[in-house]
């Protein structure tokens, strides 16, 4: 198991409850634990929960594994079916199982200068709870989901918050631009300043950041910066493995990849989706929670097993306290329309259609009814 986060402990249990009662043992280039990572954005950063309420193994859990952490993988290794790791330690084994996820991306030219951060490990976290804890005025380079949280966080501890976005419409995306605009909105309604379709040309500041500098000439002062511009899988260790890459580990719909007893599950996998006929990876915490058992049932079953049609991806967000979810796929569908409430009211039920099929549902404050329509998409398209 290369990857020590949520994907990596979900297929280790899938292991042990598929049967599977040999030598298990789980690498992790971080010294922590498996956490989750969702609250790391929101109450861990505002200081509602510790460092205790993020770990994901159940009390009592016990499966048997061997934890190789602060250890980074460097090499995979086809024909012995062993990876390679930092300072020259080799594990072979008879079965690998892909999830070393994705990192923050960075702004080129911002190391080593203070007040700027990306937020995706429990380290990155700290270090920005620290920071807003000496107040002042935050930037937000990026205004998609993480982007959105830490400044909902942000506002919320009473800090100047400024939220910068380079499209025309933040979350366009995934949301798609109507729905994109409704959701972003929330920024407005909460007197956080919400610049879109301008570009960062670069940061001020000697040691410590003091500005953000957009591309039409402005300068947005700044004493902490975050930037939220996506994240890139982990991969690049495996170049020239045989395991074949394209924006992560590319794999069937069941995570199989192109190199025989291993299977890539997570933010580093690249799945192929039977509904739209692509690959793509799904950066959500579900994703990671359930689709390593068929990553594992493949495994075992040394690739003899029909994968079966995956779940619709399902992702949410709490911002301002407005519950986001969402299901489906939005790319494609040519209607979505509101079907419960209101967007005036930032609680509404809205349906993605393709040709009059439902492919998508999105939901603001209304948690019940969306559960009800992401089963009935589940269903539709199962």
């Amino acid at each position: 198991m290369v990857g020590a986060s949520l994907a990596g402990l979900s297929a280790a249990r899938s292991l042990r409850k598929r049967g599977y009662d040999g030598r298990l043992v789980v690498v992790g280039d971080e010294l922590h634990r498996p956490y989750d990572r969702p609250p790391l954005s929101k109450e861990f950063l505002a200081g509602a929960i510790g460092e205790a309420e993020l770990a994901l193994e159940r009390d009592g859990e016990e499966l048997r594994a061997e934890w190789v952490l602060g250890a980074r993988a460097t090499g995979l290794d086809r024909s012995q079916r062993a990876i390679r790791l930092a300072g020259g330690r080799e594990i072979r084994a008879d079965g690998v199982v892909i999830a070393t996820g994705a990192a923050a991306r960075t702004l080129p030219g911002t190391e080593g200068l203070a007040g700027v951060h990306v937020l995706r490990t429990l380290d990155d976290a700290r270090a920005l709870r620290d920071e807003l804890a000496r107040g002042g005025r935050v930037v937000v380079i990026g205004g998609g989901f993480i982007g959105a949280e830490v400044a909902s966080t942000a506002y919320a501890l009473g800090l100047d918050v400024t939220v910068v976005e380079a499209a025309p419409t933040p979350l366009a995306g995934p949301l798609g631009e109507a729905m994109g605009a409704v959701v972003s909105a929330l920024h407005a309604d909460h007197g956080v300043r919400l610049l879109c379709g301008v570009g960062v040309k670069g940061l001020s500041g000697e040691r410590r950041v003091d500005a953000v500098l957009l591309e039409d000439g402005r300068s947005i002062p700044a004493d902490t910066v975050v930037v939220g511009v996506g994240a890139r899988p982990c991969v690049e260790w495996l170049e020239g493995s045989g395991v074949a890459l394209d924006n992560g580990v590319k794999c069937g719909a069941d995570g199989r990849t192109s190199v025989a007893g291993v299977v890539a599950v997570g933010d580093c996998a690249s799945w192929y989706d039977p509904h739209t006929g692509v690959h793509r990876r799904v950066e959500h915490w579900t994703g990671a929670l359930e689709r390593p058992d068929a990553a594992v049932a493949t495994l075992l079953a040394y690739g003899a097993r029909d994968p079966g049609v995956p779940r619709p991806p399902y992702f949410w967000s709490d911002q301002y306290g407005v519950k986001i979810q969402f299901a489906g796929h939005a790319a494609g569908a040519d209607s979505v329309t509101v079907e419960e409430g209101s967007t005036d009211d930032r609680s509404f039920l809205a349906v993605y259609r393709r040709a009059g099929r439902p492919v998508a549902v999105l939901g603001m404050n209304q948690p019940r009814l969306f559960t009800r329509r992401r089963k009935q998409l589940a269903s539709a398209t199962s």
